[in-house]
């Protein structure tokens, strides 16, 4: 199965609440650093910088030369951070040719991993008979994890086995 989103797909990834750390993530997750994505975009490096960042009087760099960066990286942090902001997360639906019957069961593992997560951070939350905030916040983004596997893994279901049409 072909991922997407593979630099930060599972590691535990940061807060990222504004688009500059968008920006720094990804320019430190990008092959080769701020001089190889400045020249993917056929920017001058002090250009790319003033953009990157959004310094005073420069025009951020736009969604779709983000979204080239990040296909290069193989990364999703801008989606990832519009969607936190909405209260929601992001999944990337998959491509028919790169699935088969081990990745749906792949699929289903990392599922019930991200689920089984939620119930541990849960329990060890209750031990004192108490949620507080910092357990809340915990509880809800392991939570939306587990959603956006589930989400992913009905998506796979679907593309695989849906009924093409004849023509």
């Amino acid at each position: 199965m072909a991922k997407r989103s593979g630099k930060n797909e599972n590691a535990a990834r940061p807060v990222l609440d504004s688009r500059r750390k968008v920006m720094s993530a990804l320019i430190n997750a990008f092959p080769g650093g701020r001089e190889c994505a400045a020249a993917r975009l056929g920017l001058e490096l002090k250009k790319f910088d003033n953009q990157a960042y959004e310094s005073v009087g420069h025009r951020p760099l736009t969604d779709d030369q983000i979204y080239l960066l990040e296909q290069t990286a193989g990364t999703t942090f801008l989606p990832d951070y519009i969607c936190r902001m909405y209260g929601g997360v992001f999944v990337a639906m998959p491509e028919a040719e790169s699935l088969d019957n081990l990745d749906l069961y792949a699929l289903g593992l990392r599922t019930d991993v991200r689920e089984g997560e939620v119930d541990k951070i849960i329990a060890r939350a209750l031990e004192d008979g108490r949620i507080d905030e910092a357990d809340m916040a915990e509880i809800i983004a392991a939570h939306r994890e587990h959603i956006a596997a589930r989400h992913e893994e009905v998506g796979a279901v679907i593309t695989l086995h849906r009924k093409q049409d004849q023509q």
